[in-house]
């Protein structure tokens, strides 16, 4: 499904996905996730590192096995359950005063260009965000990682940490295992 040699993901989201797996099960969940995947020996995953995104896929979908959910499904609760986590490593590049409107906003030419800056290696899927009025933002996520289920699983929690879930909808206006998603995301 996914064809990305070569590509690789930062460490953050590896050490992350362990931290979810644990939370919704255990410890010993993830050893036997790695031991099926084949990464059982595998040195365990650092935060500034990079890995390869391959490893990724083949450790959420086995997770996702676990849980009995369709890989979106996983990536979306795993995107949701990482933010606060998310916004606490890269808090250096978040103005403190902006909420999930703004996060969205800034979040290709702030987060991710400062990941970016900080290890060349990595490589964020570029987002365009459009805003639409007053109350739109529409993401256009273009991505041979087909990862747009994480992509409205951050938009979700971002709206939960900031106290905000009750005032957004986020609606993925094409199939999420695309490599080009749009998501609609209404504020009332």
């Amino acid at each position: 499904m996914h064809s990305l040699t070569g590509d690789t993901m930062h460490g953050s989201i590896f050490v992350f996905l362990k931290r979810f797996v644990e939370y919704k099960h255990n410890y010993n969940t993830w050893v036997d996730i790695l031991e099926e995947v084949g990464l059982r020996n595998r040195v365990p995953y650092q935060m500034n590192e990079v890995y390869p995104t391959s490893e990724l896929f083949t450790i959420m979908s086995a997770a996702a096995r676990v849980q009995g959910v369709s890989d979106p499904v996983f990536q979306e609760k795993f995107g949701e359950f990482l933010v606060p986590d998310l916004l606490l490593v890269f808090k250096r590049f978040i103005d403190p005063s902006w909420r999930t409107q703004e996060m969205l906003l800034h979040i290709g030419s702030h987060m991710h260009a400062g990941i970016k800056r900080e290890n060349e290696a990595t490589n964020p899927p570029p987002l365009h965000v459009s805003k639409v009025g007053q109350n739109m933002l529409v993401i256009d996520y273009h991505s041979r990682r087909r990862m747009a289920g994480f992509a409205v699983g951050i938009i979700k929690g971002l709206a939960q940490y900031f106290d905000e879930g009750e005032k957004i909808n986020v609606l993925p206006a094409t199939e999420p295992n695309a490599e080009r998603v749009q998501i609609r995301v209404a504020f009332t």
